[in-house]
């Protein structure tokens, strides 16, 4: 009789997790972060955006809350930094994803990169070459080892997917006149070969872990060298953020990163304890 109470107990406790780690998966949270860039004249707003999965798990209406939510937030330039595909999307239509693409609109322009889950769903040079000039076709500029002044003191450039790709720093880097530079980089591990002329790198694919047991820990750990991280990180070694979303003093001549929590999911329907999240970078100049 204990053992099949104990049994029920279980199955429910269970089933009751699972319910509302699915639930968790389709909300997400605009977390707002304030910083200071050296080389930076003017303020410069950025919606960061990673991880998004479409597939399986992740359809038109998840994709359209939040693109809604990053009109609201009337940025001046959109990062996405990879996976917009789930591994197994393959070469089916994306009309439906690039619809919902095409709304965002920044006055600096969007911009993004590849992530691993890109590079196996669109598995051969056609297909990646086909979906990137869909994108472009929608609004939204791949800058693979790539860079551009967007402004005369912010510089945008961008690396492909560190498991994958092939990356070219030098070349993301050659068109720089002046100002802050902010990178692209999917995968946070590459940080650990990003110099200090680079202000900022943007980074998501760790997903926060997805689903954080106590105790446990995360069960998906996505990054080598970095572990799974969420918030501010410089080098190796993670930044704890305080409570106002600026990064903590950190040793100098190390590059500093933000790692996304990301929007959305891979391999099971569900988050626990590390929302979807949409980053808002509010980048000011020193001592602004």
């Amino acid at each position: 009789m204990l053992l099949r109470r104990a049994v029920t107990t279980l199955g429910w406790s269970v089933l009751t997790f699972g319910t509302l780690a699915t639930v968790n998966s389709y909300r997400f949270v605009t977390t707002v972060h304030r910083l200071e860039l050296p080389g930076l004249t003017r303020r410069v707003r950025v919606a960061h955006l990673s991880d998004l999965h479409y597939g399986l798990f992740v359809g038109r209406g998840t994709v359209r809350r939040w693109v809604d939510a990053v009109l609201r937030a009337q940025p001046d330039l959109i990062a996405i930094t990879g996976d917009f595909l789930d591994s197994g999307v393959g070469n089916r239509r994306h009309r439906k994803l690039m619809q919902e693409l095409a709304r965002l609109r920044a006055p600096l322009g969007v911009y993004a990169v590849w992530g691993n889950h890109d590079w196996t769903s669109l598995n051969t040079n056609a297909t990646r070459t086909a979906f990137a000039e869909q994108l472009r076709l929608h609004g939204v500029r791949l800058i693979n080892n790539a860079g551009l002044q967007v402004r005369e003191d912010l510089y945008v450039a961008g690396v492909d997917d560190w498991w994958f790709g092939t990356q070219d720093l030098t070349a993301a880097l050659q068109g720089h006149t002046g100002g802050a530079v902010v990178l692209l980089a999917h995968n946070p591990d590459y940080l650990t070969q990003v110099p200090a002329q680079v202000s900022l790198t943007l980074s998501g694919h760790t997903h926060g872990g997805q689903i954080r047991l106590p105790l446990f820990g995360p069960l998906k750990r996505r990054s080598t060298l970095l572990n799974v991280l969420r918030g501010w990180v410089r080098g190796t070694r993670i930044v704890q953020s305080p409570d106002e979303g600026t990064p903590a003093d950190t040793p100098d001549g190390q590059a500093l990163g933000f790692v996304s929590q990301g929007l959305g999911v891979t391999g099971v329907p569900m988050r626990w304890d590390c929302p979807a999240e949409l980053v808002i970078l509010d980048l000011n100049p020193v001592d602004c």
